[in-house]
């Protein structure tokens, strides 16, 4: 019983160091590990030892600092798939009923990672493969991802200086968070020709019955953008509504 009770007890603080990386895409030293879990280092550099045996961590650099491993992002995958599976049919009703492109991301290693996309019969349109990777600050589902999080995880994400991609870019970190309190009132959030010149978008998460988030959003030229705000905002918000409800979630 007693190595039963043990065993039970490795596994949930080997969750908690998992979690902790998940929070801190950057890395963090062991003693760092060790006071965000409250364990002796010691039981921390055996466990976190174990954990990069199995890929599941990884160091840094030489410098020791330790990062979530590509294992995680194994079976990350593996969730997406199901999850991309199971949204997909919400997301073409919503290309269908505004005739743009959406997209569905997911949070991965500090930034938004694209899993899946429905693509609109446009000739001017705004797509990136599945798989591309874009920064949080300057995007309206890397922002509808930092609105759903505490804002100790939003702390952790972003850069004292948030990159200036187009002269339209939040970089000052306090600015941004006033607009990701305002978006979680509002329920979405758009990026203005923030990350690429002439390219506009709309918003929004969703959670699986897991807990896990993801986000919806639009995107699509400025000359499609502009005065159609609200109609976008409105449709997602609905389509957002439409899945919680498929999983059973009160929102």
């Amino acid at each position: 019983m007693q190595n039963k009770t043990s065993s039970v007890q490795v596994i949930s603080r080997a969750a908690n160091i998992l979690r902790t990386l998940r929070d801190h895409p950057k890395g963090l030293s062991l003693s760092q590990i060790a006071k965000e879990v409250g364990l002796a280092r010691s039981t921390v550099q055996r466990i976190v030892y174990t954990l990069e045996q199995e890929n599941f961590v990884a160091q840094v650099s030489a410098s020791g600092g330790i990062r979530l491993g590509p294992e995680i992002a194994m079976l990350a995958a593996a969730v997406h798939s199901d999850l991309r599976e199971e949204i997909r049919p919400f997301l073409i009703q919503l290309s269908k009923e505004v005739n743009e492109t959406v997209d569905l991301s997911v949070l991965d290693n500090g930034k938004v990672l694209f899993v899946d996309q429905i693509i609109a019969p446009h000739p001017l349109q705004a797509t990136s493969q599945p798989g591309a990777a874009f920064p949080l600050h300057c995007t309206a589902n890397g922002k509808a991802i930092l609105a759903s999080l505490p804002i100790t995880e939003v702390e952790n994400l972003l850069p004292e200086q948030l990159t200036k991609y187009t002269d339209t870019t939040i970089t000052n970190r306090n600015e941004l968070l006033k607009e990701l309190e305002a978006a979680r009132k509002e329920g979405v959030t758009y990026a203005r020709e923030e990350h690429i010149h002439g390219i506009c978008a709309v918003g929004a998460v969703v959670f699986d019955r897991m807990k896990n988030l993801s986000a919806i959003s639009i995107p699509l030229p400025t000359t499609r953008f502009y005065g159609n705000e609200e109609k976008l905002a409105t449709a997602l918000r609905k389509t957002c509504q439409q899945i919680h409800q498929h999983f059973e979630i009160e929102k």
